[in-house]
């Protein structure tokens, strides 16, 4: 799976789903009023950001925010210790390196395999928390 059909994949499944770019990530929303991505597609390295060496020719990061309870199943309950983890490794389910004590993860070029069985399922989840979180801010809006 490569970057553009990750990014079509995103937008062609999840309804309202809404896209920007910037410092090169694509970062994925529900809804038009853009307040927390569900997920982020970085592609290539910033100044604030060089930690997967996403410069690699092909080569990307895709970050996914999930519940605390996804988190604790893959990474344990206690504090993520992301110094025990290579963030350039391609194709395996890690804590994102910086975002992870806020539940988030991140995989470098997923295969297939790991696509279908354990990408889809996360942004099923973290695409099912954003609907949320709209909702909730939408009905305190109206109260």
């Amino acid at each position: 799976m490569d970057e553009a059909l990750l990014t079509q994949y995103i937008t062609d499944t999840f309804a309202g789903v809404e896209t920007t770019t910037a410092y090169g990530y694509t970062f994925f929303f529900y809804g038009p009023d853009r307040k927390l991505p569900f997920a982020t597609l970085a592609a290539s390295d910033n100044e604030h950001d060089r930690v997967s060496n996403l410069d690699r020719p092909g080569v990307f990061r895709l970050n996914i925010g999930v519940s605390k309870q996804t988190t604790q199943l893959a990474f344990g309950t206690g504090t993520v210790d992301v110094s025990a983890y290579d963030f350039t490794t391609l194709d395996t389910i890690m804590p994102h390196p910086d975002y992870a004590p806020q539940s988030w993860v991140c995989v470098l070029n997923p295969s297939d395999d790991t696509f279908q069985q354990t990408v889809r399922p996360l942004l099923v989840e973290a695409y099912a928390l954003a609907v949320k979180r709209h909702s909730r801010r939408h009905a305190a809006e109206k109260s």
